[in-house]
């Protein structure tokens, strides 16, 4: 129906919309994004950069500008202007932007293509209604509310996903809970612990379990509630069908196929979207393609690009990930750390001497100084990556972290349970559990190893320091704050990263602050509008909402110098 999987900055924002490279309004450096794959993580790569509505579908530009086709009856493949970083409808459609407001357009019979004022991390759409998260972790819904879907349950929650009657979201501990029509028990979600909803489907939702399978729920008269067996990244609901994305990059669908909307086309995908009869999926060199119904050109998407790329500031070197899954580095390159290796890659962290990658079937790579065995990951398969000083992290598809390279302090030995975001810098380790509460291990001699109580939907590591996003988007910071890096500035924000001793964060209208160590000039940043920023040891580097990379700060080894244009 619509992809609502990821929240424009929570948790499960970073799910796919990190895998999207750019679902959502930031494309956010492995180390700052918190994955729950099963990574996002609401996050949410970020979904919302691509939508299926009945019979018409949109997607976010590279430059953040809607394209939408197919049925334009009420005015629902004419969006509205402005720069967005998610969008969901059916016989509408609504968008949220950049700036955390929502607009609307298309049906609006029930009012559903009036929504309330506030600020917002995500949204999900119905048929004739729609919920959305407040920055606070709260619920408030709108439109159609004759079987209860808009009457949201109190309590704090991480993501959203909303059938034809019904909606489901998904709570701080994991669990589910659906309200609205439950005439075939698609408002009854199973017991366990989530990572992910999947878009709602019409009269049945699924979930990404914290192992990586999926479990669906209510009307399965066509088979859509009956998942294929396996790992994925992603799941998304459509009237009758549904659609999930596994980790080799591949599609599975199931359900009706009278139309050939269960039959996805072979190739690799970083997010895909079902819709009423049709489904459309984002390739991974950023190309859309869609099959099924075409009625009204719902299948027919146009040409171009619709994501972006990641980027990762190390000590000297810079990498980021391209759209068709390589890697490029830049800077110094003493012992390969700017090397990469060949192959397709999801995620890509530059540490102070190496860099690792997370390949598209799941594997790691690493490459550069090995002295602490920091090159040399474990085998098995992840859903995230954080770089470290000298040690690298990673949270496994079950859940689990792992870490390896220097333990001098205990900084690669985690803690027990499950993760959905992990983060490593110097001598320490941070993440985020099921629950959105913080752990942290490793050194703790300025206090970095002992976070602050509260839920949290993104998690830095510094140098000596680490820092936090709120539920409510406000930071809080820890650790050494020799140079002010501990103090954050005030307002709202969708991303944060941190540096050896300085940091930024990529706040809710687009621009930056950082603060902390300026020697260089890293915490200077330029003026404008931005979707990313990466911190490094003394430069900063910030994506564009056109794709431009712009960096700032100590440029002895061009590690600032590069800067990269590509867009749709």
């Amino acid at each position: 129906m619509l992809d609502t999987s990821c929240r424009r900055n929570g948790i499960v924002r970073c799910v796919v919309a990190w895998l999207a490279m750019g679902a959502s309004a930031g494309v956010l450096a492995a180390e700052d994004v918190g994955l729950t794959l099963a990574p996002a993580a609401g996050p949410s790569p970020a979904l919302g950069s691509l939508q299926a509505g009945a019979s018409h579908s949109c997607a976010v530009r590279w430059d953040g500008t809607l394209a939408c086709w197919g049925d334009n009856t009420y005015g629902q493949s004419t969006p509205a202007a402005g720069t967005f970083a998610q969008v969901a409808g059916w016989l509408h459609t609504c968008g949220l932007k950049t700036d955390g407001t929502l607009a609307c357009w298309g049906q609006n019979d029930y009012g559903q293509s009036t929504p309330p004022a506030g600020s917002f991390t995500q949204l999900a759409s119905g048929n004739r209604h729609n919920c959305g998260l407040r920055t606070e972790g709260t619920l408030a819904c709108w439109g159609d509310d004759s079987a209860g879907q808009s009457t949201p349950p109190a309590g704090s929650f991480i993501q959203l996903a909303a059938g034809a009657f019904h909606t489901c979201g998904l709570r701080t501990d994991g669990s589910v809970a659906c309200w609205g029509a439950d005439g075939n028990g698609q408002s009854t979600p199973p017991s366990g612990t989530f990572t992910q909803l999947g878009s709602g489907g019409y009269l049945h939702t699924c979930g990404l379990k914290t192992d990586g399978t999926l479990a669906c729920w209510g009307d399965n008269a066509y088979g859509q509630s009956t998942p294929a067996a396996g790992t994925f990244l992603q799941v998304s609901g459509g009237f009758t069908h549904t659609c999930g994305l596994r980790f080799d990059g591949t599609v599975a669908c199931w359900g009706r196929n009278v139309q050939g909307q269960s039959s996805p086309p072979a190739g690799s995908f970083i997010q895909v979207a079902a819709g009423g009869s049709h489904t459309c999926g984002l390739r991974t060199d950023g190309a859309l393609v869609c099959w099924g119904y075409n009625s009204a050109g719902q299948s027919t998407p146009p040409a171009g690009r619709h994501n972006r790329r990641l980027m990762t500031a190390g000590y000297l070197h810079t990498c980021q990930l391209q759209l068709d899954g390589r890697v490029t580095c830049w800077g110094d390159n003493t012992d390969g750390r700017s090397s990469p290796p060949a192959g397709t890659f999801t995620q890509v962290g530059a540490g102070y001497y190496h860099t690792c990658g997370l390949k598209t079937e799941g594997a790691l790579a690493c490459w550069g100084s090995n002295a602490n065995g920091q090159s040399t990951p474990p085998a098995g398969t992840f859903v995230q990556l954080a770089k470290g000083g000298s040690h690298t992290c990673g949270v496994r598809t079950q859940g689990a972290a792992a870490c390896w390279g220097s333990n001098l302090n205990g900084q690669s030995t985690p803690p027990p349970g499950t993760f959905i975001q992990v983060s490593a810098n110097g001598a320490h380790s941070c993440g985020i559990k099921t629950d959105g509460t913080l752990a942290c291990w490793g050194s703790n001699a300025n206090g970095e190893s002992t976070p602050p109580a509260g839920t949290f939907t993104q998690v830095a590591a510094g140098g000596l320091h680490a820092c936090g996003l709120k539920t409510d988007g406000t930071l809080a910071c820890w650790g050494n704050n020799v140079d002010g890096q501990s103090t954050p500035a005030a307002g709202t924000f969708t991303q944060v990263s941190a540096g050896d001793y300085h940091t930024c964060g990529l706040r809710t209208d687009g621009t930056l602050a950082c603060w902390g160590y300026d020697a260089y000039g890293q915490s200077t940043p330029p003026g404008g509008t931005f979707s990313q920023v990466a911190a490094g040891s003394y430069h900063t580097c910030g994506t564009k909402p056109e794709g431009t990379f712009v960096c700032w700060g100590l440029s002895n080894l061009g590690q600032v110098d590069m800067i990269f244009k590509d867009g749709f």
